[in-house]
């Protein structure tokens, strides 16, 4: 009820004011609630999303997956193969209206590689980053790599979002406060309630790129004046509102209710995001009981991918089962290892157990309330756990508070976690460089802090492969040491389409939910 009378006030506040009738606004249910604003202290998706709004990146893939300028105007490499000069476009502008500089970039980078897991390598090889003159940077490696561009086009996990200096130079593990960006919207900061809503509002000063969109790269046109993101954590009640047209767009609909939404003419669904998502389970390592690699291996018997993907998604139009780590239908897809994993074998899943010394000790669980796409997960996991004979405690929780009990090194019964459940894109998993999942690189890893030096070794030969043949052989040699040093368990692809009133048009096909390009005809 409190939504209706929010709904019905936002209406008479519209109507009563003059101005507002010139005014676009686009509502959307986004998949979360945006309670975080620091897109490099984590990964969570939404956070993402909000650093696309308002911030901008160096460069940007296209809907080929190809690397294409964004921020850069020119950029070139020297004969010798290591030195990059970049020069940013003119016209860059903060949104506080200071001008965009090298000065700016160079401790953007920085903070960032400190906490992505590619930036990691790139820095790696990395041997000086230096401001040439006020729209001029030069990046020098130790040697010809190709980690350079692949870093600083990565478009998800931690994407590298450019900051004023003066932010970037915060604390990589300190959450920033500061969200003035130079993108295409501004953060509407006074009007943030989290649990409500979200404001953004048009950049007026923004200078787009002259090129069409194309994934996420090209010109970033902003054809609405405002976007709200509502917090409606009951998918039936976000249906309603979007059946009722008092909200415009749905980015993650609840698959059981499609039929509903198809039944209506002015709704459509569109899938944004054909390569689709995957679905884990990320052990902790640091403490009992998945600190053994026995133990962790049980449960690659124990579950399959069936029941998980039943018990969130349910129709199989839009999902597959698949024994593929890097995804299948990718180059790096393979399913060496585990052909005779995740069946569901309990007998298998129960000798692992009793050969790790698994001595009764509780899981503690980490599930989603909020989340439709994640909220089954939890319970899937548990029941096929227990089957297997160990004692799990699932906490369930909302993705935002998750989100933060993640990043807690805490053992559990002081507020840490043995294991969560979550879901990631295919382009954050599709090579062994980008997925988060198989950096092991202990403190500097994804939160699980999973850490063998053979996985680090192999994502290093990976990074220094010189051919795509070459790169495949290491991908499957990395898969098979995640067989034997346990990272994640990956349960399955399944897709999602939008929901959307046939009055809003214009969305980017990307697998990053974008706002540029999109018109609503609808006033």
């Amino acid at each position: 009820m409190r939504w209706i009378r929010f709904l019905a006030l936002a209406l008479a506040t519209t109507l009563a004011a003059g101005s507002a009738d010139a005014q676009t606004t686009l509502r959307v249910v986004m998949h979360s609630d945006l309670k975080v604003i620091d897109p490099v202290w984590t990964t969570a998706y939404i956070v993402r999303n909000h650093g696309y709004m308002i911030y901008d990146t160096l460069f940007a893939l296209d809907a080929k997956l190809e690397v294409q300028p964004q921020m850069v105007d020119t950029w070139s490499v020297a004969d010798d193969k290591v030195t990059y000069t970049f020069r940013l476009r003119d016209g860059l502008e903060w949104h506080d209206g200071q001008p965009v500089t090298s000065d700016d970039v160079i401790p953007s980078i920085r903070r960032w590689a400190a906490r992505d897991p590619l930036g990691q390598l790139m820095m790696a090889v990395v041997q000086e980053m230096a401001a040439v003159d006020a729209r001029t940077f030069r990046v020098v490696l130790k040697e010809p790599s190709g980690l350079l561009m692949m870093g600083i086009s990565k478009p998800s996990g931690n994407a590298l979002f450019i900051m004023p200096r003066r932010v970037a130079e915060t604390d990589p593990f300190t959450q920033i406060s500061d969200t003035t960006g130079s993108g295409p919207f501004i953060f509407k900061k006074d009007e943030w309630k989290p649990g409500d809503r979200t404001v953004y509002i048009k950049n007026p000063k923004y200078r787009p790129r002259a090129e069409p969109p194309s994934g996420l790269a090209g010109g970033k046109v902003a054809k609405v004046d405002r976007v709200e993101w509502l917090a409606i954590s009951d998918q039936q009640t976000a249906v309603n509102a979007l059946v009722n047209r008092e909200i415009d767009m749905i980015e993650t609909p609840q698959h059981d209710l499609f039929g509903l939404l198809t039944k209506d003419p002015n709704i459509e669904l569109v899938n944004t995001n054909p390569l689709g998502l995957q679905y884990i389970f990320r052990y902790n390592v640091l403490h009992k009981p998945f600190d053994n690699p026995k133990i962790r291996q049980a449960l690659f018997y124990a579950f399959n991918q069936q029941d998980f993907l039943n018990g969130v998604i349910g129709d199989p139009k839009y999902y597959k089962t698949c024994k593929a780590m890097f995804m299948c239908d990718t180059p790096f897809a393979s399913t060496k290892g585990w052909e005779d994993k995740l069946d569901s074998n309990m007998e298998k899943a129960r000798a692992l157990l009793k050969e790790g010394g698994y001595d009764g000790t509780p899981v503690v669980l980490l599930g989603t309330t909020d989340l439709q796409v994640l909220n089954n997960l939890a319970p899937v996991a548990k029941s096929l756990m227990e089957r297997a004979g160990m004692k799990v405690d699932m906490q369930q929780m909302d993705w935002s508070t998750l989100v933060s009990r993640r990043a807690k090194k805490d053992p559990p019964a002081q507020g840490g976690w043995n294991a969560l459940l979550t879901a990631t894109a295919s382009v954050d998993i599709v090579n062994p460089l980008i997925n988060a999942f198989v950096n092991a690189s202990c403190d500097g890893a994804w939160f699980g802090w999973a850490c063998d030096q053979q996985l680090v070794a192999l994502r290093g030969q990976f990074a220094r492969a010189p051919d795509l043949a070459t790169q495949q052989q290491i991908a499957e040699a990395i898969q098979l040491r995640a067989i034997e040093y346990p990272t994640h368990v990956f349960l399955g692809q399944w897709y999602q389409p939008i929901a959307r009133r046939k009055s809003v048009t214009g969305n980017i096909e990307s697998a990053v939910p974008v706002f540029w390009n999109v018109e609503k005809n609808e006033r």
